[in-house]
């Protein structure tokens, strides 16, 4: 749910600071953009280079230091956000944030934001009980501030008690469920996706495969991801980042691939075949190089095992979509694929045109279910992922 979020930490002088340092790793790992400001007093605990290191992002505290002169940095800084935290919010930069104080770049940017704001507080027990910062606490709640209570524990004074900035791992939660969509049509799915091309070694440095890049697998993954479902991504050998938000399992061959699957395919809800698997493999794969010889020679090859036919054969509850790249007579051969394999759904593309199918960022699809088609002109292909799944939830409903 973080994936592209623009996260704006503001930083205040404590010794939790070093735990906001954990929170921004916490938060970009998510796939979170994050811009760091510091006070004057946060600097002597931390340095910002700490911050700008796991933020990727130059870190501010100068209100005067415009690193932009086509911009007013707090106030791009206050536009640009989706969420403000104050992580840790010391009794100070509550107090002046309660009475609109704006004397350094933190509260001056916390002032100027129309984003939803979150503080985090952290503070020796007896003065986050004090009546001035209850009071100061309240105002900013009624002025719709929300707050990230502080945990009780063993505090940096020595005392024992409610004060402690709470973990980071848990205020990541918190904000991955702030910007959770309502109403998704996957929430609470399993949903397993497979990817790419296998390779079926010939020898330790020859094998076999196919073009497959793995986009639109990858496309399919994060569609899934973003309609609400858990999703395992199992993909072979393909020169794409990792996405987040799921769980990512890289394997070579079509054997491999098979058993990642099925060791997971009784709790799934929905299994999209995307992967082009090898047909073939050597019968016999040589443990050394196998050196040239002279004149022509042969190789004996076995099939793979069929996955999309084990995944229809074992089938009970779990919806099934198979892929097929074709490059004569589509619409035949996904029809009988369709049937043969005991699939829900088969998605359909030529792949012998250049500008779509393996390898490039277009393409376009035919969708086939038992008495259903529907053609999906060329687009991108993580909108034709959303277009496609949206399309056969509102054909089948949502797996049970």
């Amino acid at each position: 749910m973080l994936v592209n979020k623009k996260i704006l930490l503001c930083v205040s002088g404590g010794i939790a600071v070093y735990k906001a340092v954990a929170l921004v790793s916490k938060l970009t790992q998510a796939g979170a953009h994050v811009k760091v400001i510091m006070t004057e007093s946060a600097r002597q605990f931390v340095n910002p280079l700490s911050f700008q290191v796991m933020s990727k992002n130059d870190v501010f505290y100068d209100t005067f230091d415009e690193k932009d002169s086509h911009v007013i940095a707090h106030i791009d800084l206050a536009d640009w956000a989706d969420l403000v935290l104050v992580a840790p919010a010391t009794a100070n930069v509550i107090g002046k944030l309660a009475n609109g104080i704006a004397d350094d770049m933190v509260t001056t940017t916390l002032l100027a934001t129309t984003a939803p704001v979150w503080i985090a507080p952290a503070m020796n027990v007896h003065m986050y009980d004090h009546p001035a910062v209850l009071r100061n606490i309240d105002r900013l709640y009624a002025d719709g501030i929300r707050f990230i209570e502080p945990s009780a524990g063993y505090l940096a004074c020595g005392y024992v008690g409610k004060g402690r900035l709470e973990e980071p791992e848990k205020i990541t939660a918190l904000v991955s469920k702030f910007f959770e969509p309502q109403n998704l049509p996957l929430k609470g799915k399993q949903v397993i996706v497979s990817a790419g091309p296998t390779l079926e070694r010939i020898d330790p440095v020859r094998y076999l495969s196919n073009f497959s890049s793995g986009k639109m697998g990858y496309a399919m993954a994060e569609a899934a991801r973003d309609l609400g479902a858990a999703v395992t991504l199992v993909h072979g050998p393909v020169a794409l980042p990792d996405p987040s938000g799921m769980t990512v399992i890289a394997i070579e061959s079509a054997e491999q691939m098979l058993e990642a699957i099925l060791s997971r395919y009784d709790a799934a809800d929905y299994v999209i075949k995307a992967a082009a698997v090898a047909d073939y493999r050597p019968k016999q794969a040589a443990q050394q190089k196998v050196k040239k010889q002279q004149g022509d020679t042969q190789m004996e090859l076995e099939r793979t095992p069929d996955i999309l036919a084990t995944l229809g054969a074992q089938k009970t509850h779990q919806l099934l979509i198979g892929f097929a790249a074709e490059t004569n007579d589509v619409e035949t051969y996904a029809l009988d694929k369709l049937t043969r394999k005991n699939a829900d759904y088969i998605i359909a593309n030529d792949v012998s045109k250049t500008d779509r199918g393996f390898g490039a960022d277009q393409n376009t699809v035919t969708l086939y279910g038992h008495d259903f088609v529907q053609h999906f002109p060329s687009t991108s292909k993580r909108a034709l992922a959303t277009q496609l799944l949206e399309t056969i939830i509102a054909q089948s409903g949502v797996a049970k």
